[in-house]
């Protein structure tokens, strides 16, 4: 079976507090298909799960009408002391193959 949803890209784009992954603004992490491609290190499992439906919705042309730009979505991790926002952009399935970090975990 081909999967035809489009690759997200997950970018930390504000980071308050210390969270015990160490994300860090500008960090970003891959997801294509049934793979997720990490660039800097892991990404935090609480972060990870909350945005699983969103990350989801987006790969299968889910549009959200309170965007402005409906290829690009925004997920923030409300984690009490530690608020993160990250950036969730569809890129093309090439721009990932093409070059995109290589290390599958």
């Amino acid at each position: 079976m081909v999967d035809k949803g489009y690759s997200i890209e997950i970018e930390v784009l504000k980071a308050e507090g210390k969270c015990a992954a160490g994300h860090k603004v500008g960090d970003k992490f891959f997801i294509d298909g049934a793979q997720v491609r990490f660039d800097c290190g892991g990404l935090c499992i609480h972060a990870l799960y909350s945005m699983l439906p969103k990350i989801f919705a987006m790969r299968y042309e889910t549009q959200f009408p309170q965007t402005r730009n409906l290829n690009i979505g925004t997920h923030t991790h409300l984690y009490a002391t530690n608020p993160h926002v990250f950036g969730l952009p569809r890129l093309p399935r090439q721009a990932i193959k093409a070059g995109r970090p290589s290390c599958v975990y």
